[in-house]
């Protein structure tokens, strides 16, 4: 015989589009909190022409993106308001901060086109979260369209610290390559070209040897020569996308014409 249970109903997971009615979750919002602490702080720096502490902080405030998603949705504490939130702190600093140090340590030099490009940086980086926020539900979770926000980031902070690494001081002379760098990532984060998002690497389960190993080799390298290290993964990454698209350009390409040769 089948007992019907007329007591208290359990509790069922609150879904991310539902009004926020009894509060907030507190542990994902604080770390984020954090991130807007240290991406504000960023700024504080670069005014103080701090440019490796801003540039610190920036990593910092990716380290603190990183926790506040995964502790959400591994405590099923995932909400509208704290993506919302998270939007906009990643908006603070991974857009305004990164863009306010590249023009006060190499874009400052050139003028309109130094701030143009900060502005367009920061620009871009709005306009990347806001079609991330609309597409989430309908684009492949292995995969980002555009370069992310704290991706670009991390390969300014990451650049500002390689060049305190091989003696450079204060601000930067009038290289045309960083700025170049600068309209490059502002674009790429609005392009349409695809990025790896690595959420199908899962730690818990089995994966080939060589995975260890890369992982071994790339603590040790993290440990020895963070500054180089950092600046190629980033730099890497970043090139990716394009190297990417131009492969499976090729590709689309010789397939095309091998589809028109058969049907010819």
């Amino acid at each position: 015989m089948r007992v019907i249970s007329v007591g208290r109903r359990p509790p069922r997971e609150r879904r991310p589009d539902e009004p926020l009615h009894r509060g907030v979750y507190l542990l994902p919002n604080l770390l984020t909190t954090c991130g807007l602490f240290s991406g504000f702080y960023a700024i504080i720096a670069t005014i103080d022409a701090q440019y490796q502490a801003a540039a610190l902080c920036i990593l910092i405030a990716h380290v603190f993106d990183g926790l506040d998603g995964r502790i959400a949705r591994l405590t099923k504490s995932s909400s509208r308001f704290g993506i919302e939130y998270d939007s906009l702190t990643d908006l603070v600093a991974f857009g305004v901060a990164p863009g306010i140090l590249a023009y006060k340590w190499a874009l400052e030099p050139w003028g309109h086109w130094g701030w143009l490009a900060a502005s367009l940086y920061v620009t871009c980086g709005a306009l990347r979260l806001a079609r991330f926020n609309v597409q989430v539900d309908s684009v492949e979770k292995r995969r980002f369209v555009g370069l992310p926000i704290p991706a670009a980031a991390d390969t300014i902070a990451s650049t500002v610290l390689l060049y305190y690494f091989f003696g450079g001081e204060g601000a930067t002379h009038k290289h045309v390559i960083l700025l170049v760098v600068i309209y490059v990532l502002a674009a790429l984060m609005i392009s349409n070209v695809s990025y790896n998002s690595f959420k199908g690497l899962r730690f818990s389960a089995r994966q080939p040897l060589w995975i260890l190993v890369a992982l071994i080799v790339g603590l040790k390298l993290v440990i020895a020569e963070p500054q180089i290290f950092l600046f190629t993964a980033f730099l890497l990454y970043a090139l990716s996308g394009p190297v990417g698209w131009l492969l499976g350009y090729r590709k689309r390409q010789r397939a095309r014409n091998e589809a028109l040769a058969k049907v010819g």
